[in-house]
Parts: C-alpha cells; structure tokens; sequence
C-alpha cells in the first residue's frame, strides 16, 4: 500500500502557533470581561451572556485546530461562533444607538464591550479567511503533542468557560437571567 504525501503551504510562524495566539486573544476578551465584572460590578446582561457564548465558540474552533491540526471544520466553528457574536453584538449596539436609550455597562477606550464584540467578530472573520487563504490543504496533526503555547492557551481558555459558567449560575440560576441584572440571584437569596 503506497501513501502520498501531500505538500501544504504554511505560515512561517506555524499555523498551530497563529491559533494558539489567537485563543489567547479570544481568552483576553473574556477575561477583560470577567474582571470588569468582579472589579466594578457590571453583571452581564443576557444580550453580553449571548456574546460570551459566542466568544467561548470561536475559541472551541481555535482550540480544537491547536489540539488536532488544522481543518477547514474548526474554522467552520470559529465563523459561526463569529456570525453569532457580531450578529447579537449589533443588535445591542442598535438598542443603544438611538439618542435617550443610555448604554449598558462602562467603555473600554472609548468603546462599550459590545461594540467591542463586533469588531472582535469582524476581525475573527477576516483571521479566517487569512488563514484558510495561506493554506493549500487541511493539514490534520501528524503528531498528538501540542506544545507549551497551546497548552497554556487551551488551559486560559477552559479555566475561563469554567469561570463564565460558574458565575452565570450565580446570576442567573437556571432560570432566565434579569434584563438589567443588578445583584447574583444565587448570593442574594432571591
């Protein structure tokens, strides 16, 4: 039995390199997120915990090309993970638009963190097809072993979805989440 082997162009970086640092940067959104939740208390409201959800699927795709190789698959994930996100991160940004409906939550230089999201999803979108444009094949891991950046990556990532999920229970319980949540239904009793 003869195998053949197939050529693939790659980024001189390593495309596993590019989707570990783009994890990371999926991580730092979430993260800047989460502290500016626990630091001043701005609890998410459902549209943010929609927009979360899609940062959390665009990094599974990330996740999934740094721990199995490249494939067209995971990138599939990260664009619906972004089309989600941008598209429910415009939304809010209408409900915000019109003049004497105020903003939810404090900004980020000078931005609000779901104007954020849209251009978080936009550039997703555009590191994609980035990537999908410099590769001539899917190049599936010949090899298990991800290395210290993918790892550390991978690891950011999972304790944040563990974090994310702990405090939406927390706020929200397993019921539906207040439109304007002002306290942690599950720490204030209610």
């Amino acid at each position: 039995m003869t195998t053949t082997t197939i050529e693939t162009r790659d980024h001189p970086l390593g495309s596993r390199t590019l989707n570990s640092l783009a994890l990371l940067g999926v991580s730092l959104s979430l993260a800047i997120a989460f502290y500016y939740q626990l630091a001043f208390g701005e609890l998410p409201c459902p549209l943010c915990q929609l927009q979360r959800a899609g940062l959390m699927l665009i990094g599974l795709g990330f996740l999934l090309n740094v721990r199995f190789g490249i494939r067209s698959g995971h990138y599939g994930i990260v664009l619906l993970g972004a089309l989600a996100t941008g598209a429910i991160s415009v939304r809010q940004m209408f409900l915000h638009i019109a003049p004497g409906t105020g903003v939810y939550g404090s900004p980020l230089l000078g931005l609000h963190f779901y104007t954020w999201a849209a251009i978080t999803a936009a550039l997703t979108v555009l590191f994609v097809a980035v990537m999908l444009g410099l590769r001539s094949c899917e190049h599936p891991s010949s090899d298990s072993k991800t290395g210290w950046l993918g790892k550390l990556a991978i690891g950011v990532f999972v304790a944040l979805i563990a974090a994310n999920l702990v405090s939406t229970l927390l706020e929200c319980g397993f019921g539906e989440c207040a439109a304007d949540p002002q306290a942690y239904q599950w720490l204030s009793g209610h």
